[in-house]
C-alpha cells in the first residue's frame, strides 16, 4: 500500500514538474527575443533599413511605474483608445493611394478659421506648403491633407496650446478618421511625464513629429522632424559655419556642451552625471540648476559650483571650436543642440536612448554623427578621441550637407517631409539612398524625371561617367521670317556645321505662322521647328521629348557666334556638366542705399550669371525648371516677357552651389540689336534694365537668399591671343575679329 502511495507521490511530482518545464519553454524564447531586441537596440542605435521590419509592438506604457504614479484611471483609458489605436497603421493599410495615382502627389491646407490662433512656427509650416509645388487649394485633387489648427505644442502647461481640439478636429467634414491626413508636432506631453500623446484622436493620421521614440514612431508611415525654435527662418536660412576644411580637423575643444541640469524627474539622469567626465580643458560640459521658477527649492550641493563654471564660458564660442559636441535629451527625446551643431559643423554625439533621429527613412546619420549610449557615458571622451582625424573630416563635411539640404529653414524641413511621404505614394519608385545622402540633395533629384542617378549631371563625378558627346541647340525665335539675312539664319547654319551637334530645335514663339520648310537653310543635322506652349518666355525651358542629349545649348535669334566658339564652349561644358557655361556674362550686386539687390551688365572681371542667350547647360535644368519652381516666379518671367535668363542662373547656382563659367570669345563681340518694333528688342527697352532689377530682388526673395556666387575665372583656348602662329591653334576663328 505504501509503495502504491510512494508510486502516485512520484507520478504527481513528475506531472507538475513536466508542466512547469512546458511552461516555462513556451515564455523563455519570447523573454530571450526581447532581451536580445533590448540588447540589438542598445549596441545598434542607428536602425538599419534592409533589415525585415519586425512586427510593431504597442508599448506597454500602463505598466510602467512612473505611469501609474502620474496618471489617472481614466486618463489610461483615454490613452489606450486614442494616441495607441492607429499604432499598426502602415501606408498600406491607413492610406488612400487611388486619389493620389489619379491626380498626382498634391497637397491640401484647410483654410484658417474664425478666431483660431496660430503660432508663428505654424503658419510657416502652413506657408512653405501653400508656396510649394505641391499645393492645391482643391480638396477633390489632394492626395494628403494639412489641418489649419495649430499642433505643434500640445503640451498643457504651454500658452499656444490649443483647447477643444478633439471635437474640432472630428468636425472637420474632410477629416475621415484622419486617413491620409499629416500632423505636425513640436511639442507633446507635459510634466512630469512628458508622454507622447497629442491630447487628441489621431486616428488613421500620420505624424511629422519631434522628439518621437522608436517604440512609437510608426516605420514608413510616421516621419521623425526636428526640433526647431520660433526663430528658425521660414525660408533660406544661414549656410553652415565651416568655412574651410583645415586639417588636422581638430578645434579647440574636443568636446562641448552647455545647457540646463535637471534635478529631478525624467531626462535627468544623463545631465546630473555630465560633471563625471568634465575637465576644463578639452572636455568641457558645463550645466546650470537655474531654470524654472523654484529652481532653488530643488538646488543640491552641487549647484553653486555647477552655476559659477556655467558663467565662464560663452556657448557659441564653445560651439565654433569644439570638434564635437554633445546633444543629450533634455526632458524630451529631442534637443535644440541638435540642429545647432550641425550648422556649426560640430559633429552632434547624440546621447538620447530611443530617439527616432530626424528622417531617419533616407539619412544616414551615421554618416554625419556619432550615436552614444546614456548608460555609457563615461566611454564617451574615449570614443571621440579615438576617431581618425580623416573620418572627423567627412563627417564635419556631412553635416553641412546635411544642414544646407534639409535643415536650414523650415520650409526645408517641410519640404523633406512632403517628398518623402511622395517617395511613398508613386508609383516610379523613391530616390536612392545615394541621392539623399550626397550634394545637392534629394530636394533636387526629382525621381518624375528618373530614378538613374546617371542621368542627373551633378553626379557624373561619383559615378565616374561621362556626358553624351553631342548637343542639342535651342534657338529661341519671336520675329517673323522675312529676310534670308537675317540673324537667326546665319546662326542656324554656324550652328549645325560643330562637330558636336546632333540637331538643332527652333522654338517658334512668333505670333506669325510656322515658316515654310523651305524657308529654313539646308544643315547636315535634322532641324526641327516646334512651336512653344502659349508662346511665353518660360516655353524655352520646357523639357521636350524631342531634346535627347544631355547638353542643351540655349540661344537667342539675334545671337552672333561662331562654329569655332561654339564648338569651345561644349568642349568646356564637358568638364563642367553641372553648371552653365556660356558667354554673355552679367553680375548683381548688394545697393545698401536702397537696400536691395541690384543688376549690372557692365563689362568687368567678375560675374555671377551666364546669359541664357548664348550657354549650354544640362538637360535635367529644363525639368528643374518646369516642376521645382512654382508658378508665380514663371508666371512673373511670362508676364514680363523678361527674366528667364537670371531665373535660370539662381535656380542652377542654388543646386550647385558654385558660380556658372565665362568661355573666350572674339575681340569685338556685341549683341545685335533688333529694330525698336520687334519683340526681340529687349535690350533697347528703357523698362527692361528696371524689370531685371525687381525680378532679382522676386528670385532671392523666394529663395530666401541670393544663391548668385561671384567668379573671376575664364576659360580660353590654349594659345590663345600669344604671338604665335595661326596655324598652331585650335580654335584660331577665335583670334580674329
Amino acid at each position: 500500500m505504501q509503495a502504491k502511495k510512494r508510486y502516485l507521490i512520484v507520478l504527481s511530482a513528475g506531472a507538475c514538474l513536466a508542466l512547469l518545464v512546458y511552461l516555462g519553454a513556451a515564455r523563455l524564447p519570447a523573454a530571450g527575443r526581447s532581451r536580445h531586441d533590448r540588447s540589438r537596440r542598445s549596441q545598434q542605435p542607428w536602425p538599419h533599413y534592409s533589415d525585415p521590419l519586425h512586427r510593431f509592438q504597442p508599448r506597454e506604457q500602463a505598466d510602467t511605474e512612473e505611469f501609474n504614479l502620474h496618471t489617472s484611471p481614466r486618463q489610461k483609458k483615454e490613452l489606450s483608445t486614442s494616441a495607441y489605436r492607429g499604432r499598426r497603421c502602415r501606408m498600406d493599410s491607413c492610406f488612400d493611394f487611388s486619389a493620389c495615382h489619379r491626380n498626382g502627389f498634391k497637397v491640401y491646407v484647410y483654410p484658417q478659421q474664425k478666431g483660431e490662433k496660430i503660432s508663428e512656427s505654424y503658419q510657416n509650416i502652413l506657408s512653405s506648403i501653400e508656396g510649394s509645388r505641391f499645393y492645391t487649394a482643391d480638396p477633390g485633387q489632394a492626395c494628403l491633407f494639412v489641418l489649419s489648427l495649430d499642433t505643434l505644442d500640445r503640451d498643457q502647461l504651454s500658452p499656444q496650446y490649443v483647447h477643444n481640439l478633439k471635437t474640432k478636429v472630428q468636425n472637420l467634414p474632410l477629416w475621415n478618421d484622419g486617413r491620409n491626413h499629416l500632423i505636425f508636432n513640436l511639442y507633446s506631453g507635459t510634466w512630469p511625464d512628458y508622454t507622447e500623446d497629442l491630447g487628441f484622436d489621431i486616428g488613421q493620421a500620420m505624424l511629422a513629429k519631434a522628439s518621437i521614440s522608436t517604440d512609437n514612431f510608426r516605420p514608413n508611415f510616421d516621419v521623425s522632424i526636428p526640433l526647431f525654435s520660433k526663430e528658425h527662418p521660414r525660408t533660406g536660412g544661414e549656410r553652415g559655419f565651416l568655412k574651410y576644411n583645415s586639417i588636422p580637423p581638430f578645434r579647440k575643444y574636443m568636446l562641448v556642451f552647455k545647457g540646463k541640469r535637471y534635478l529631478t524627474g525624467i531626462g535627468s539622469d544623463t545631465r546630473n552625471a555630465l560633471y563625471h567626465v568634465h575637465n576644463a580643458e578639452d572636455v568641457v560640459l558645463l550645466t546650470t540648476c537655474k531654470h524654472g521658477k523654484d529652481w532653488q527649492k530643488h538646488k543640491d550641493a552641487r549647484c553653486d559650483k555647477d552655476n559659477a563654471e556655467y558663467d565662464k564660458y560663452d556657448y557659441k564660442e564653445m560651439l565654433h571650436n569644439s570638434t564635437f559636441c554633445l546633444v543629450p535629451r533634455g526632458r524630451r527625446l529631442g534637443s535644440f543642440r541638435f540642429l545647432e551643431a550641425l550648422q556649426a559643423a560640430c559633429v552632434p554625439v547624440v546621447l538620447s536612448n530611443g530617439w527616432e533621429l530626424p528622417f531617419s527613412e533616407i539619412i544616414d546619420w551615421n554618416r554625419a554623427t556619432v550615436i552614444g549610449d546614456e548608460r555609457l557615458l563615461l566611454q564617451i571622451p574615449t570614443t571621440v578621441r579615438s576617431i581618425h582625424p580623416d573620418k572627423i573630416l567627412s563627417l564635419r563635411q556631412q553635416t553641412q550637407f546635411l544642414w544646407e539640404a534639409y535643415f536650414s529653414s523650415v520650409e526645408k524641413i517641410v519640404l523633406t517631409t512632403l517628398e518623402i511621404i511622395q517617395d511613398r505614394v508613386l508609383e516610379h519608385g523613391s530616390r536612392s539612398s545615394l541621392m539623399w545622402n550626397s550634394h545637392p540633395g534629394g530636394l533636387f533629384a526629382l525621381p518624375q524625371y528618373s530614378g538613374y542617378q546617371g542621368d542627373f549631371p551633378f553626379y557624373y563625378a561619383t559615378l565616374g561617367i561621362k556626358p553624351y558627346p553631342k548637343f542639342t541647340a535651342v534657338i529661341h525665335a519671336v520675329s517673323p521670317l522675312v529676310s534670308q539675312s537675317q540673324p537667326i539664319l546665319k546662326l542656324l547654319v554656324a550652328v549645325a556645321k560643330s562637330q558636336y551637334c546632333a540637331q538643332i530645335l527652333v522654338l517658334w514663339n512668333c505670333d506669325k505662322p510656322l515658316p515654310a520648310k523651305h524657308r529654313w537653310p539646308a544643315t547636315a543635322v535634322p532641324v526641327i521647328v516646334i512651336e512653344g506652349e502659349n508662346k511665353v518666355m518660360s516655353s524655352r525651358f520646357v523639357p521636350y521629348e524631342t531634346i535627347v542629349t544631355d547638353a542643351v545649348l540655349s540661344l537667342d535669334e539675334d545671337t552672333v557666334l561662331s562654329t569655332t566658339e561654339v564648338d569651345f564652349a561644349f568642349t568646356v561644358w564637358q568638364s563642367f556638366p553641372e553648371r552653365i557655361v556660356g558667354y554673355p556674362a552679367r553680375s548683381h550686386f548688394w545697393d545698401s542705399n536702397k537696400e536691395r539687390w541690384g543688376y549690372t551688365s557692365k563689362w568687368t572681371n567678375d560675374y555671377s550669371m551666364v546669359l541664357t542667350g548664348a550657354a549650354f547647360f544640362h538637360r535635367y535644368y529644363h525639368h528643374l525648371y518646369t516642376s521645382y519652381l512654382p508658378t508665380s516666379l514663371k508666371n512673373m518671367v511670362d508676364q514680363l516677357a523678361n527674366c528667364e535668363d537670371i531665373l535660370m542662373n539662381f535656380l542652377v547656382s542654388a543646386v550647385t552651389k558654385l558660380p556658372p563659367i565665362k568661355v573666350t570669345q572674339k575681340k569685338q563681340y556685341k549683341e545685335t540689336m533688333m529694330g525698336q518694333s520687334s519683340r526681340a528688342s529687349r535690350w533697347a527697352d528703357p523698362d527692361h534694365f528696371a524689370q531685371r532689377q525687381t525680378c532679382m530682388n522676386k528670385f532671392a526673395s523666394w529663395f530666401g537668399g541670393m544663391p548668385l556666387i561671384h567668379s573671376q575665372m575664364r576659360l580660353d583656348p590654349v594659345l590663345f591671343k600669344d604671338q604665335v602662329s595661326i596655324l598652331r591653334k585650335k580654335y584660331r576663328d577665335i583670334e580674329r575679329l
